[in-house]
């Protein structure tokens, strides 16, 4: 099995290779091409160069004799072609012998596979419109190059080779580069799902990557870190919660039914009314736990109908009142005048909502406090603030408090409570497709922020 910085890297060589090895092809028969072709012209304008020349001498001297044209023999000889001179009847006038360029030392600069191969052209000589005459021209090659001609092709294929081996190199080791950016964050990402699948929450990715998606990774990984160790405390708490919550309410029913039993507390309707508060709340806890269950199981059902959210919260509002008189806490309830509050959802759902959240408001604030109820609307939302100067809530608390049965440390002090209902509050809203915000400061109270989406629920 191989890294994927191996895999990436073995890609991308073999790409480049795959790559380089065309271009070097296509380039070398490209320019190959445009030579031979520009050597034919070249070779062709020779020819043409020595008929005129002939052609001219025939002009000036009027007839053909044994030194006509004999200056382009030594051209010949150095070019390594032989010229032949012929007359109007093909009669040789004078010729050189193609046996004798054969072992010319100027032979060593053509190409050697045309060696061996000697081809000769005939060309007519005019003068006045007139064949006077011809000259044969042959060589062993089908194009003569010298060896400035050699030398320029070798180097242009030495250059072609040299400048595939750099882009090689340069490839190869951008490649290494890049595999290893590739490489790294996807390998800590790796090794840290392996820590976090052996229950070490602790592990995180602190590479960061400039790409996107690799950065997204490290990110959701990272969070998904965070939320495996908040679970994995949640449930730690949870465990111990249960077990608090349970404990106290057994507790004082034991110790109070064992001091009446050995006669140590008389048994009086007193005594007796307040073990069976304990009791109660017991089984309100029991009843919490049953109610939270059915909604995380989805099996709760919910009747729903169109509903007028300010008077579910107006009626709310009064039922507190008298609560909030005799705490000396000021509740007020206020709504935007015009609006058609009207929305689908269950009424006593609902209802349970604001009687929690209102619940809390008032437990948490202290005498002279206020709760605030404020409803309003925007282009898209129906919104609902309830506002409390009480105790607020710690910062460390914020993001845990829908959680089951937490509750922070100064509330678990001062202040009786299951820690449930907002669990409860969050699930209900979840399933009217509503969202619940709190902001709060210890020592300021708190503000939760309730939005009702007005084009999925009207």
């Amino acid at each position: 099995m191989q890294t994927i910085r191996r895999r990436l890297s073995i890609l991308f060589f073999t790409c480049s290779i795959a790559a380089i090895l065309l271009i070097t092809l296509f380039v070398n028969i490209t320019i190959s091409n445009k030579f031979n072709q520009y050597m034919i012209d070249t070779q062709n304008k020779r020819y043409e160069r020595i008929v005129v020349y002939f052609e001219e001498v025939y002009k000036r001297q009027g007839k053909w004799t044994e030194d006509s044209g004999v200056e382009l023999m030594h051209e010949a000889y150095m070019g390594n072609y032989c010229l032949t001179l012929m007359d109007n009847n093909k009669k040789t006038i004078w010729g050189m012998d193609h046996n004798e360029i054969k072992n010319n030392l100027h032979l060593n600069t053509m190409i050697k596979k045309d060696i061996g191969i000697y081809n000769a052209k005939t060309f007519e000589i005019k003068s006045d419109g007139k064949i006077v005459g011809y000259v044969e021209i042959g060589q062993y090659s089908s194009v003569l190059l010298s060896e400035e001609d050699i030398n320029f092709k070798v180097s242009i294929n030495k250059s072609i080779i040299a400048s595939g081996v750099l882009t090689l190199v340069i490839i190869v080791t951008i490649s290494l580069y890049f595999s290893k950016q590739f490489s790294i964050p996807i390998k800590e990402v790796s090794s840290m799902s392996v820590n976090l699948s052996k229950g070490n929450f602790n592990a995180k990715s602190s590479t960061k990557s400039n790409i996107e998606e690799l950065e997204d990774l490290r990110k959701s990984v990272n969070i998904l870190a965070e939320k495996l160790k908040y679970q994995d405390s949640l449930r730690k708490r949870l465990v111990s919660d249960i077990s608090h919550e349970i404990r106290t309410p057994l507790n004082v029913l034991q110790n109070n039914l064992e001091a009446m039993l050995d006669g140590v507390f008389p048994v009086t309707q007193e005594r007796l009314n307040y073990l069976n508060e304990e009791v109660i709340r017991f089984g309100r806890l029991l009843n919490n736990l049953n109610v939270l269950k059915e909604f995380e199981s989805e099996s709760i059902k919910l009747n729903f109908e169109s509903v007028f959210l300010d008077e579910i919260i107006d009626d709310i509002s009064k039922e507190f009142y008298v609560s909030a008189k005799n705490k000396k806490v000021k509740l007020t309830y206020k709504a935007e005048p015009n609006e058609k509050y009207l929305i689908t959802g269950d009424k006593d759902k609902l209802k349970q909502v604001f009687i929690n959240l209102l619940s809390n408001a008032i437990k948490f604030t202290g005498e002279n406090g206020t709760v605030y109820v404020n409803l309003s609307s925007t282009d898209k939302k129906f919104i609902v603030e309830i506002k409390d100067s009480g105790i607020g809530i710690k910062e460390e608390d914020l993001p845990f408090i829908f959680e089951r049965l937490y509750r922070g440390d100064k509330s678990r002090q001062q202040i009786e409570g299951s820690g449930i209902g907002l669990t409860i509050v969050k699930n209900i809203l979840q399933l009217h497709y509503a969202t619940i915000d709190v902001k709060s400061e210890e020592g300021k109270g708190s503000i939760f922020i309730i939005s009702f989406d007005k084009e999925i629920n009207n």
